[in-house]
């Protein structure tokens, strides 16, 4: 069993394998022609249940070949131009290649001596970054496993800065189309299910900073604490952009944490177009950022940046047998000092070999293309009177809905709908998301892949209506 442990003896054993594995998925996305095979769970769930683990098959080419059967055939890809449903990219090469890299070695990023360079690698990331928001000098942060966990340790720092001798007393403000996060968060940190003030939106889905101030207000006046607001520079169902600097002023006049979520325009950042769109973001206390989604990294590549460097300390404890306090003193620099995480993967060489290949304006062009696409795929469907499209895109998210001529019944258009996106993802021709807006069904585009086209979205919406109206025209005959 020793010949399976990576090492000196075994290099050119991992070399084979390796390259084996490489070769059966350079194989599977050169011919691959849809997004999804239409596979149902009770047709592979009995192929996965009927293996043994108990029996190992002894060979990596054997095991590739299993593979081939219950994953790879019928995995979901997301590099293919016709998915387009939730917020999963296409990788770009050079971070697959660091993925490659990561994973052989496994260092652990938590202290100096499990990682070395890994460390500084890491920190420089997370400052340029920081520059990048325009957090100032003061600044610092730490890579996570997801916007979700930035999202939890960014509300953690804010309730801490708090100093509220009641956690009952604490309030959170976020948009009523923010990430679902905040909320978990807020039970995750103690605090009661009133904690989370929901905050209306415009008509463009962004926060209404008047409903902001008013409750702000209000807050104060009931004796409570406005622990944070939580804004989003790209909420998850319409890619929209709450007003960072109206909000950064009310965090200002209030003495409230702001936090943005940037997980998914965190592209912004790179971009060499569209930038302007997150104006007011250094102004924040805290931001995430996701490079998973609009840096097209592989999942996982996350972190949480803050203003002050001091406020990290809510997430440090010192373990003598880890990182014990004299390593401050000795300037040795420890990662798990500030994260929420002990062992954790180097994800940052992902990113690191992004830009030392591509650039950030190679990255900031791909974004650009997405966005610039979203805004063609928008006056498709504003001028296509079989939909209905909710908001002129900010990012690259669009949110429709097919609405047939001849039908009036709100909720028989639902079932359309419904039946439309579940039809479509049958078929593997294209995979599309789904949400409710004012409660009633929607449909979702997510369009991260600079390779789909402006013909691709016709298409697609061309099957949806298709399958729409074969819903409708069968339920007629069924009614009739």
């Amino acid at each position: 069993m020793r010949s399976h442990l990576l090492n000196d003896l075994t290099a050119e054993h991992y070399r084979r394998s390796v390259t084996e594995g490489v070769e059966r998925v350079a194989a599977k996305l050169a011919t691959t022609d849809r997004p999804f095979t239409g596979v149902t769970v009770d047709a592979l769930a009995p192929r996965i249940d009927a293996i043994d683990l108990d029996r190992p098959l002894g060979d990596a080419g054997a095991v590739l070949d299993e593979l081939e059967e219950v994953y790879l055939r019928d995995a979901v890809y997301f590099h293919h131009p016709r998915y387009l449903a939730h917020l999963n990219c296409p990788v770009v090469i050079p971070a697959v290649l660091g993925e490659a890299v990561l994973s052989a070695v496994n260092s652990s990023l938590d202290t100096w001596d499990q990682s070395a360079g890994g460390t500084l690698i890491e920190r420089k990331l997370i400052d340029w970054t920081a520059a990048r928001i325009g957090l100032g000098a003061g600044a610092d942060g730490v890579f996570t496993s997801g916007g979700t966990q930035s999202n939890l340790q960014a509300l953690l720092l804010a309730r801490e800065e708090a100093k509220s001798d009641s956690l009952a007393d604490l309030r959170v403000f976020a948009s009523e189309v923010g990430h679902f996060s905040v909320q978990k968060s807020a039970k995750l940190l103690g605090l009661g299910p009133e904690a989370v003030v929901t905050v209306p939106v415009d008509h463009d889905k962004r926060m209404q900073t008047v409903a902001l101030a008013r409750e702000l207000e209000r807050c104060r006046a009931d004796g409570l604490v406005p622990m944070a607001v939580v804004a989003t520079a790209g909420t998850t169902d319409f890619g929209s952009i709450d007003p960072l600097p109206e909000i950064a002023e009310l965090c200002a006049q209030y003495g409230t944490w702001m936090h943005v979520d940037a997980a998914y325009g965190c592209g912004l950042l790179a971009s060499l177009k569209h930038r302007d769109r997150i104006a007011g973001i250094e102004r924040s206390d805290s931001v995430t950022v996701d490079y998973h989604k609009s840096f097209f990294q592989p999942v996982s590549s996350s972190a949480v940046l803050v203003r002050d460097a001091a406020t990290l300390r809510h997430a440090t404890y010192h373990a003598e047998y880890l990182n014990p306090r004299r390593m401050v003193r000795e300037r040795i620099p420890n990662q798990v000092d500030k994260s929420l995480q002990t062992t954790r993967r180097f994800d940052a060489l992902k990113l690191w070999m992004t830009l030392r290949v591509m650039g950030a304006d190679g990255v900031g062009r791909l974004f650009d293309e997405v966005c610039d696409l979203a805004e063609e795929g928008w006056r498709l469907l504003a001028t296509d009177p079989r939909f209905d499209v909710v908001v002129r895109p900010t990012l690259s998210t669009l949110v429709f809905r097919y609405v047939p001529a001849a039908v009036t019944d709100p909720a028989e258009i639902d079932r359309a709908n419904l039946h439309a996106r579940k039809a479509l993802f049958a078929s593997g021709a294209a995979v599309v998301a789904g949400t409710k807006v004012h409660g009633r069904h929607y449909l979702k585009f997510t369009l991260l892949n600079p390779e789909t086209t402006a013909e691709d979205i016709a298409a697609v919406l061309d099957l949806i209506a298709g399958h729409a109206e074969q819903y409708l025209g069968e339920s007629l005959d069924r009614a009739s």
